[in-house]
């Protein structure tokens, strides 16, 4: 059983891939689909399944932030669908302000990939059964007995920390650098590729309702 994490970067995304074995074979690609040939679970650090309208938001990210106490802004809104199509910050702030929320120039970002892992599922259902939605700092605080991790993983002492947890649950990351990605972007890969373990296993936990899903039939959970 093959499984893996992926976190997007600037140049695709960081891929953690697990064999049975337990070796880990971390890599960056220009797309997710590449990512997910030969996989059972490949678990990814971005939204799945769009709300119509921004409020209220989607469960699953309400109830992540109450399970990270100090660390509740590392889960980013996530945009209604709508605003998804729009192709400047200017058009995607008004049009979703005028459905009740404004949008950050953060979130807006990462709307190509937001919007890669979205047609990729819509286009290719099959792929539901095996790319699930995660959140590297869930993984972590799990890691953490529950704890969130408040040390900046982008400075040293948090990056240790990190790594220090990934070593302790059988993940010892022995790539440091990757061409076209950051070191957290690494770290936050193995992350959601032990959720993507615990998914395969049965031990993984949702948020969420599992029945609830988007306009488009994509479920809305949060797995860690």
């Amino acid at each position: 059983m093959i499984v893996a994490g992926a976190d997007g970067c600037r140049t695709g995304w960081v891929v953690c891939r697990r064999d049975d074995n337990g070796n880990l074979d971390i890599r960056v690609v220009k797309t997710l689909a590449h990512a997910c040939e030969g996989l059972s679970i490949l678990a990814v650090d971005m939204p799945i399944g769009f709300v119509d309208v921004p409020r209220p938001p989607r469960q699953c990210e309400a109830e992540a932030r109450k399970l990270l106490p100090g660390k509740a802004s590392s889960v980013f809104p996530t945009p209604c669908r709508p605003a998804l199509a729009c192709t400047t910050h200017a058009e995607a702030n008004a049009l979703s302000k005028g459905l009740g929320v404004g949008l950050n120039q953060q979130t807006f970002h990462l709307f190509p990939k937001m919007r890669e892992v979205d047609a990729l599922l819509r286009d290719t259902p099959g792929l539901q059964s095996i790319v699930y939605e995660a959140h590297p700092e869930l993984a972590f605080a799990r890691m953490n007995g529950g704890k969130p991790v408040l040390s900046k993983k982008r400075q040293p002492e948090g990056f240790t920390d990190r790594r220090r947890l990934l070593a302790r649950h059988g993940l010892r990351c022995k790539v440091d650098r990757l061409a076209g990605a950051a070191r957290d972007d690494i770290l936050d890969a193995i992350a959601v590729c032990r959720t993507a373990l615990l998914i395969a296993e049965g031990k993984a936990s949702c948020l969420g309702p599992k029945d609830v899903h988007d306009s488009h039939g994509l479920p809305m959970n949060i797995w860690f």
